[in-house]
């Protein structure tokens, strides 16, 4: 990146209303909420439409009844995540992405194919990595 290209991005970065990168900034927050480990995969999960507490549960293998709740919270406190609870007997409670939390997702999940498409990759540095330093 040359220097005109760098006070380019600077100077739009700091035109910006809010900046992550400081540290009373509220967007630290709600990237916290979507980069969390779980937060992103509920937000990947309910990309594919709505489902049912249990249904999000057993789709995100390995969070806890208690951490997705949590993180259901966070996600709707920032308005990404949509609840509806209905009055029915046994209540039923679905969540579905608002059209926020679905701008979000997108771009998560194109991260998170990445990720996956680059594994082979990542499994042979992490090898050479080990091999060289020593397992973690």
């Amino acid at each position: 990146m040359t220097a005109t290209t760098q006070d380019h991005d600077d100077r739009a970065y700091e035109d910006l209303a809010y900046n992550v990168f400081a540290k009373a900034c509220p967007s630290r927050g709600t990237l916290e909420h979507v980069t969390g480990r779980w937060g992103g995969l509920a937000l990947g999960a309910l990309y594919e439409g709505s489902l049912r507490f249990n249904e999000l549960r057993r789709r995100v293998d390995g969070v806890s009844e208690k951490m997705l709740s949590q993180t259901l919270q966070a996600l709707e406190r920032d308005g990404l995540v949509h609840r509806e609870a209905q009055p029915t007997n046994p209540p039923r409670v679905d969540y579905e992405l608002t059209p926020l939390g679905r701008q979000v997702a997108e771009r998560l999940l194109a991260l998170i194919h990445c990720v996956e498409g680059a594994m082979d990759d990542v499994l042979a540095a992490r090898a050479r990595y080990d091999g060289t330093r020593g397992a973690l």
